[in-house]
């Protein structure tokens, strides 16, 4: 019992570690990914002009150079997902015939830190919100609000009708903030500003999760 809940705790520390490897390349995404943005082109408009000549409204080799590395660590990233899945069948089968009642919590913890994908930003909390109240602030990545997440997500308004129907109740919202997962409490309610929630979300691209 004691040395395998060791191993599972070691196992853990890895998989965590792979986790945090992870999100150092989702945020290096991200800036790569905003090098992109600035030039006003995607990973796959044209760097050259009609004459075929390098264009010259963008800097084609930071242009290039974001576009390749992109590449490179999106396939990093996927080899990445597949050793914390297999770390997490490792440690399920560490957890088999366990008793230890912190065991399932501990499982469904390291389940939710990985499975679960953020689909939305947030890019404005207003003081004195709502939003604030709760304790979100600005570029938290939500990964559940409400009933929502990223599976069932299919546009900004079923945020609003989940906000709509939810007036002056709890909605839980789960956040991830850095490599921290938080679980908030918000209120929608009316208040000095307008809206219900004080706060602004965007969608988030898929190269940010």
């Amino acid at each position: 019992m004691v040395v395998a809940n060791m191993e599972a705790e070691q196992n853990k520390e890895r998989v965590l570690q792979l986790i945090k490897d992870k999100d150092k390349i989702e945020a290096d995404l991200r800036a790569l990914r905003e090098i992109l943005d600035s030039n006003h082109v995607g990973m796959n408009d044209p760097l050259v002009d009609n004459d075929g000549y390098p264009r010259q409204d963008i800097d084609v080799y930071q242009v290039r150079h974001a576009r390749n590395r992109i590449i490179y660590l999106q396939n990093d990233h996927k080899a990445l997902m597949k050793k914390i899945e297999e770390g997490l069948y490792e440690f399920h089968s560490y957890m088999r015939g366990q008793t230890d009642d912190s065991i399932p919590a501990a499982t469904s913890s390291l389940q939710e830190t990985i499975l679960l994908d953020p689909f939305l930003r947030v890019n404005l909390v207003l003081p004195g919100s709502p939003a604030e109240i709760a304790g979100i602030q600005i570029e938290d990545l939500i990964l559940e609000f409400g009933s929502i997440d990223a599976q069932n997500f299919k546009s900004l308004k079923d945020i609003a009708d989940v906000v709509e129907h939810s007036r002056y109740k709890s909605v839980i919202v789960k956040i991830k903030r850095g490599i921290n997962t938080t679980t908030l409490s918000l209120i929608p309610r009316p208040w000095s500003g307008k809206g219900l929630l004080g706060c602004n979300v965007v969608p988030v691209e898929s190269v940010e999760r």
